[in-house]
């Protein structure tokens, strides 16, 4: 599987990818939105030697006819291109049925005309809603608490759909909460570290009880390139975590701790999910992972999540980044 498409290529998790898949010797052509600043989003601030190893293609995955242009001469498919966030998602939810619904559709449908090897196509931990039971297995029901939500599983049951009735080679990555350098501050681990990194002590956030599985983006990017290069994955679902769960309150505790700052937590009505849209509890079972890959996840545990958020921190606080995110403005 030398040449792979990665959509989403401009993203947090995309550029990531993109950049591993590079070192590790695939061929690489990135997928970015196209925009008319010629942007490449996170693209355009790696090494310039990853640059000029990287295909560039500007498009939108709403678009069939630009998906399967793409797509020609590929091996293997990473979708990650998708609308990701959650309060957006309730103000323009037609948006997102565009992206998340359609855009997958357009991924299978090209990779069946054109025979491609294998199409990973990246979930979230958020199909399942509220945790049933935890450790949380891919045999979990699923529940869609928000029109987000709603769409990935929408995208992931139409992705399935084409392995069912048309051999499609197709995996589906199911990350739980990944965060680490350039990510959105729509994400609670940037929220909290940009407003200390501008000075604020006095941090704005929404609830703090919700548990979340925390997974450093090299763990993240590492299984999902370890999905596709298993034989194993074809028609299955993956989850992707650290199998720990840890509070919101007690990782605003924990990043303070590595910013060897005291701040006061103020609880903001607008950061707040409306009460049957939260997701209280979310921990994910990786055995599958384990068993049917050679990847482990790295940065596990509260000592894992400690050492992955001090980079994170380093990378945010350089002034470089920190100018990037306008972080008196709540990003929905």
């Amino acid at each position: 599987m030398s040449k792979a498409l990665v959509t989403g290529a401009d993203g947090f998790i995309g550029s990531h990818l993109t950049e591993a898949l590079v070192g590790r010797g695939y061929d690489v052509r990135a997928f970015v939105l196209y925009n008319s600043f010629n942007s490449w989003g996170w693209l355009d601030r790696v090494d310039q030697e990853i640059q000029d190893q990287i295909e560039i293609f500007s498009g939108d995955v709403r678009d069939p006819h630009g998906v399967k242009t793409a797509m020609k001469g590929c091996e293997v498919v990473f979708h990650l291109a998708a609308l990701i966030a959650i309060p957006y998602s309730y103000y323009s939810p037609a948006s997102y049925v565009d992206t998340n619904v359609t855009g997958s559709l357009n991924i299978v449908q090209a990779a069946r005309e054109l025979n491609v090897a294998k199409v990973v196509h990246t979930s979230t931990s958020e199909v399942y809603g509220t945790a049933q039971f935890v450790p949380i297995t891919e045999e979990h029901p699923l529940q869609g608490q928000s029109p987000y939500a709603a769409t990935k599983i929408g995208a992931d049951q139409l992705v399935m759909s084409f392995y069912s009735s048309f051999d499609t080679p197709v995996a589906i990555a199911r990350p739980f909460n990944t965060y680490g350098p350039r990510q959105s501050a729509r994400a609670v681990i940037p929220t909290i570290i940009t407003q200390i990194a501008n000075g604020q002590r006095k941090i704005q956030l929404g609830a703090l009880h919700p548990t979340r599985d925390f997974n450093y983006v090299e763990d993240t990017v590492n299984g999902i390139i370890a999905v596709a290069e298993s034989e194993k994955t074809i028609g299955e679902v993956i989850n992707l975590g650290s199998n720990y769960e840890i509070s919101i309150g007690d990782a605003v505790q924990l990043i303070l701790e590595v910013m060897n700052v005291d701040a006061e937590i103020e609880s903001d009505d607008i950061r707040m999910r409306p009460q049957k849209s939260e997701v209280f509890r979310l921990w994910a079972d990786n055995s599958k992972a384990k068993k049917m890959t050679n990847w482990k996840p790295v940065y596990v545990n509260r000592d894992g999540l400690k050492k992955g958020l001090e980079k994170t921190v380093a990378w945010f606080i350089n002034p470089k980044n920190l100018q990037s995110y306008k972080t008196a403005i709540y990003n929905i």
